[in-house]
């Protein structure tokens, strides 16, 4: 394996870690709480600012109930430019509370930018304090329900049908303040570099 090779999976396991993070609808702090990990190590990682130790990667793949090779997965590039994703085989993460279940939408690693998760968010379930994540855009999408969403301090009520879009760096959070499950699709895509 070439030094360029190693840079790239090493290079890897921040942008895995956040996608397993955000789609069970963590936050830093719940991460950090489950884990035993500190806020600011699991933000470093994410941000490919630091490299974790393998002591800091097994306690990760434990919380989330993964092999410690899944941050480190050399997984090919899709041979297509079109994957497809069957609804029967999505990858689904419940919370720990189990009142939120988030299905992948989009497909997992390759040459793709775009993240897309389908989440079933029950009564009264958030995300947790609100958090700032690197650079991009970020698209809430409320299927069925309603859904609280504050960004930079601001809270946006949205419901059936309606769509919020906003830059990914503002702090953000969301909340379901309704009694029923809501359906929300969550779309992000890092800035480009």
């Amino acid at each position: 394996m070439s030094e360029d090779d190693v840079a790239q999976v090493v290079t890897g396991i921040g942008p895995r870690l956040r996608a397993l993070r955000t789609r069970q609808g963590l936050s830093l702090q719940q991460l950090a709480d489950q884990s035993g990990v500190s806020p600011a190590a699991i933000h470093k990682v994410e941000q490919s600012t630091m490299v974790p130790t393998i002591t800091t990667l097994l306690k990760l793949a434990a919380t989330f109930d993964v092999p410690v090779g899944h941050f480190i997965d050399e997984a090919p590039a899709p041979a297509s430019s079109a994957v497809h994703v069957p609804a029967k085989r999505r990858r689904q993460v419940t919370s720990a509370a189990g009142d939120i279940v988030t299905g992948q939408l989009s497909a997992d690693g390759g040459p793709f930018d775009l993240d897309a998760t389908l989440s079933e968010v029950g009564p009264g379930a958030s995300s947790g304090e609100a958090t700032a994540r690197s650079a991009g855009e970020t698209l809430v999408h409320v299927v069925s329900g309603s859904l609280e969403v504050t960004v930079s301090g601001q809270p946006i009520k949205l419901s059936t049908g309606d769509s919020l879009h906003f830059r990914a760096e503002e702090p953000h959070s969301w909340r379901n303040p309704g009694a029923r499950v809501a359906k929300v699709i969550f779309a992000s895509v890092p800035e480009r570099r």
